[in-house]
């Protein structure tokens, strides 16, 4: 079979929205998540061809749902994964709206995992404990998470509280800054090469990362943009600064040996770029400033 091929989306540039055509498309879907309970979802967009074949064998849905459920692992406090739904919003996240609709491609249950970080979430993907992922593909996730092509890029980018002197990426050179890295991340490992002289505090949750920049226990929390932005809205006056130190390669993810189904994860993943599905999650789960464009 010859699968669709596609170009990843990059995103970037924070005064940009989001393409208002991919914003309408399966709004009635996206915008019905709530709480993480396993549910049928009723609709789906039209798939292609491709995708129908790749996702319809029996041992297709069997080795991405052996539980009859796709389980979908998520983690709490990044809109590339699981934002939790509140009085006057629903549960929102790329990761959480692809899994439904991957659940719903697949006619099965959609049952959400939520963790607390993406290492734990990662490391049930190792276990077999969920069957799918979206996260950044790195080249070590990749020797027990089978990957899909990338789908989307996100800056990396440094968050500091109000009143730092910091004012951008750069000044970070020689600064002995205490810098908050999610624990169990890929964050330290590349950040430290480029910023010796920076002390890296592990965190275990986004939640106390956001504590202890309001406390003035971190000089900064380094992370995906789309991350600390979100961090932004909770903390008065932090800054994101601007530009990045890296780039984040998202994906859809199962776990090593799951491979009958990878036709139809590659095959979903395609057509959910090439139709705006993937845009329309981007701009439901609020991913602000960025620009849906390929490259």
């Amino acid at each position: 079979m010859t699968l669709p091929t596609w170009r990843p989306i990059r995103l970037t540039g924070m005064q940009r929205t989001v393409r208002a055509a991919a914003a309408g498309l399966l709004a009635a879907l996206l915008g019905a998540c709530g709480a993480p309970a396993p549910d049928h979802a009723s609709s789906f967009a039209p798939s292609d061809s491709a995708t129908r074949a790749a996702c319809a064998s029996p041992a297709a849905r069997g080795a991405l749902a052996p539980s009859g459920g796709l389980r979908v692992g998520v983690y709490r406090g990044s809109p590339t994964s699981y934002i939790e739904a509140s009085a006057n919003a629903p549960a929102r996240g790329v990761g959480w709206m692809l899994g439904r609709a991957l659940a719903q491609q697949l006619d099965v249950r959609f049952e959400p995992v939520v963790f607390a970080n993406n290492a734990a979430t990662l490391a049930a993907a190792r276990q077999g404990a969920v069957d799918l992922v979206f996260t950044n593909a790195t080249a070590e996730r990749a020797q027990v998470i089978r990957f899909s092509p990338s789908l989307m890029d996100v800056e990396k980018s440094v968050l500091v509280p109000a009143g730092s002197p910091i004012g951008s990426i750069e000044a970070l050179g020689g600064r002995t800054a205490r810098i908050g890295v999610s624990s169990g991340s890929s964050t330290a490992e590349e950040f430290a090469p480029l910023y010796p002289s920076a002390v890296l505090v592990a965190v275990p949750t986004l939640l106390q990362a956001g504590t202890l920049l309001g406390q003035g226990s971190l000089d900064g929390f380094a992370s995906n943009s789309a991350i600390l932005f979100e961090l932004a809205d909770q903390l008065p006056g932090a800054r994101v600064l601007p530009g990045h130190w890296g780039l984040e390669h998202f994906a859809l993810g199962i776990p090593k040996g799951r491979e009958v189904g990878a036709a139809c994860v590659d095959a979903f993943s395609a057509q959910a770029a090439a139709s705006g599905l993937l845009g329309t999650a981007i701009a439901q789960s609020r991913l602000r400033g960025t620009l849906v464009s390929t490259h």
